[in-house]
């Protein structure tokens, strides 16, 4: 259940970002249709940030280092690019152009996300 209203968080906070970020357009017939191709891309950009993101931390170590953890946002930016790409491909009404745009768009979808952990309840230890 969990999972199913963080997709659905992650899919309104992609909305959020095509709302502000003018480089990420979202397209569709319909407000339905607009909704489910947020959730089919937020399913794509869950995916990308499981699949992808480790393997490119871990190859960009060094780089996280040297720059004392900066080299993360330039990371989220491109997991988000990466996103846009892949809906453009499957024709899901979601694009991203360029880099700034996917930057300022992982910009925020990172504060939604940080926004409802915050807010989330969360399981007690048991003693």
């Amino acid at each position: 259940m969990r999972f199913l209203v963080r997709l659905i968080v992650t899919a309104l906070a992609l909305w959020l970002a095509t709302w502000i970020v003018s480089g990420i357009s979202l397209y569709g017939d319909s407000a339905l249709a607009k909704f489910l191709s947020l959730v089919v891309v937020a399913l794509i950009f869950t995916a990308v940030n499981t699949f992808v993101k480790p393997i490119i931390m871990a190859v960009g170590c060094a780089l996280y280092v040297l720059t004392l953890g900066l080299f993360g946002l330039v990371v989220n930016a491109l997991m988000f690019w990466l996103t846009g790409w892949v809906s453009e491909q499957l024709s899901l009404g979601f694009a991203v152009d360029g880099f700034w745009s996917a930057f300022w768009g992982a910009i925020i979808v990172w504060l939604a996300m940080w926004v409802f952990d915050l807010l989330s309840p969360r399981k007690q230890a048991s003693e």
